[in-house]
């Protein structure tokens, strides 16, 4: 074993660390011994993630205690002697919990005020209360949608959004030089700790049923047919709720998956992307003949759409197609309500579907494209909210962000948006995939698809950023038959026509994203996961729908160009 690895074994045995800790480590078979302490767990942009366990490349109650100290002392030197307060919120994971509290303990410990949300709740409700309360910061402890193996740390600053520059880089540097237990103040601030619930409740489900652009079109149709899973997850102490205070009154649990539980029993993936997923609830929602089914994922941040297509067939939307919806309402409901702004704004990413920036477009309203992310969306309204008003912003993985006492993906308010947007629909007589098709005829045909590919373990990030250098260096002169025109690279900050030679900066920060735009308007984008050991391509085609009966061949042409694409590109 690599003398590195055998030294960091060493010390945790050896130093203050709790017995059953060092008795888990002895139990280790040496590769799980390996890649338990080959590394320290990183504290990245957003905070920690990784699979729960011992050991410095494990979250546990050292690496979070440590990452906390860090995060004081970052707290500390910035707001010198002004009083400093922080909220910390979690989810259902197994251990979540236990994280929140040594979190509390600790930034408690360093005397920072600390509101600590009784038991588990959405991260998007830790978002607004940083707000509401005036925090300086904030810390949720979820993995979001990753197997039950994982857990994290998500890390705020005051505006309610994740850590963006400065602030991120200079917490990792602090986090960084704490370099043993034996820095970390676990206890003695208990007093500085007041535990938060019901009232910071109200307070955010009554800002969330501000959002509703049409009530009196769910009155109208209040016995509307949903169907909601949590997915063994937060959503379950807040979305019932915000439905019934908008006022539908036909809502069906998914119980199997009502429970909160860390081990997700129903599931293997507790993501709401994925089919196998939303098997439950689909079935349901088919046997009762629902109009529409909404799930939520373990920190109900993400929110997963199924609907009866054209065929009366019941399907999943995708992120794209959910994020279209949800702009597409609001931007044209708001005008036609007339409480449009002329200053409104809306935001995207550069991943998410085009087709957003076209709406937008064709209805004069400003369309912002950043880095994936919600703390990019959060960072620019921060700078534009003097001069424009935000609406809404969102990006294809399943997250949206409505309205602006929030600063991060918010599928509470999501789920009872998409509700009255199908009231509405159904008040006109037809279903959200109707909608959907109207919409590719109005605005053209945009079609996207997904693929990661995961690399696990020491080398899988290797693996990873060779794939990259490779696409950087000698990228693809035709991708499908039709000629790569522009390379956009978000980590170089420049944009170049292959064609001409010509290049350009690109004014975002950096990212190590690579983006190729064909000659036929086709884009593929290569991005590795900044959550995960994966890499991620994103590839989006488009064209346009002559009429409603085109639907389905329109449909196959452009999932077989993108399955091309793949197969083109050595992907499949």
């Amino acid at each position: 074993m690599d003398q590195s690895i055998q030294d960091k074994v060493s010390v945790w045995l050896s130093g203050n660390y709790d017995q059953a800790t060092k008795d888990a480590i002895a139990a280790l078979q040496p590769d799980e011994l390996a890649d338990s302490f080959y590394r320290n767990l990183e504290f990245g942009t957003g905070g920690l993630r990784g699979i729960m366990g011992v050991g410095t490349n494990r979250m546990n109650k050292y690496t979070v205690g440590m990452a906390t100290q860090g995060f004081a002392n970052y707290l500390l030197k910035t707001y010198g002697t002004e009083p400093i307060s922080v909220v910390i919120g979690h989810d259902s994971r197994n251990n979540s919990r236990f994280f929140a509290e040594t979190t509390a303990g600790v930034f408690a410990a360093n005397g920072i005020k600390v509101y600590l949300f009784e038991a588990l709740r959405p991260t998007p409700e830790l978002s607004f209360a940083i707000r509401h309360l005036g925090c300086k910061a904030g810390v949720v402890c979820t993995a979001s949608h990753n197997p039950k193996e994982y857990n994290g740390y998500k890390a705020y600053w005051n505006d309610g959004g994740q850590l963006v520059p400065p602030h991120d880089k200079n917490v990792i540097k602090e986090v960084e030089a704490i370099k043993g237990v034996d820095e970390v103040n676990w206890t003695g601030g208990e007093a500085n700790i007041t535990l938060i619930g019901r009232d910071m409740d109200e307070a955010y489900i009554n800002m969330v049923k501000g959002l509703s652009v049409y009530p009196e079109i769910i009155q109208a149709q209040h016995d509307l047919s949903i169907v909601y899973t949590p997915i063994h997850g937060t959503g379950i102490t807040l979305v019932p709720e915000v439905l019934s205070r908008f006022g539908f009154t036909n809502v069906q649990i998914v119980e199997e998956q009502a429970t909160p539980d860390g081990n997700f029993p129903t599931v293997g993936y507790p993501n709401p992307e994925e089919s196998e997923t939303m098997a439950i609830g689909l079935a349901k929602a088919k046997a009762i003949n629902a109009d529409i089914l909404l799930g939520t994922d373990p920190d109900a941040d993400r929110v997963g759409v199924g609907v009866k297509n054209h065929k009366g067939e019941w399907v999943l939307m995708n992120g794209n197609q959910t994020a279209v919806l949800a702009f597409a309402y609001l931007i044209e409901a708001r005008k036609a309500k007339g409480i449009a702004k002329p200053n409104d704004m809306v935001i995207s990413t550069i991943v998410t579907t085009a087709m957003i920036n076209e709406v937008a477009k064709q209805n004069g309203v400003a369309c912002y494209n950043v880095l994936t992310g919600f703390k990019w969306i959060a960072e620019l309204i921060k700078e534009k909210e003097a001069n424009e008003n935000y609406v809404i912003g969102g990006e294809e993985s399943f997250g949206l962000m409505i309205g602006n006492d929030i600063r991060d993906k918010d599928a509470v308010s999501a789920v009872a948006l998409l509700c009255e947007m199908a009231a509405y629909e159904k008040a006109k007589g037809r279903s959200l995939f109707d909608k959907m098709i109207e919409l590719y005829m109005q605005y053209g045909f945009y079609y996207e698809q997904l693929i990661s590919i995961t690399k696990k373990g020491m080398n899988g990030q290797k693996e990873i950023a060779t794939m990259m250098e490779g696409y950087r260096t000698n990228p693809p002169a035709t991708i499908d038959g039709s000629e790569v025109v522009e390379l956009l690279d978000y980590e170089l900050q420049t944009g170049k026509n292959l064609v001409t030679g010509q290049s350009w900066n690109l004014q975002l920060p950096k990212s190590n994203v690579l983006q190729f735009v064909t000659a036929d308007g086709s884009k593929i984008s290569a991005r590795p996961s900044g959550t995960e050991p994966k890499i991620k391509f994103y590839f989006s085609v488009h064209t346009t729908l002559a009429s409603k009966d085109a639907f389905d061949t329109t449909y196959s042409s452009l999932e077989n160009k993108i399955q091309r694409i793949i197969k083109d590109m050595s992907l499949a």
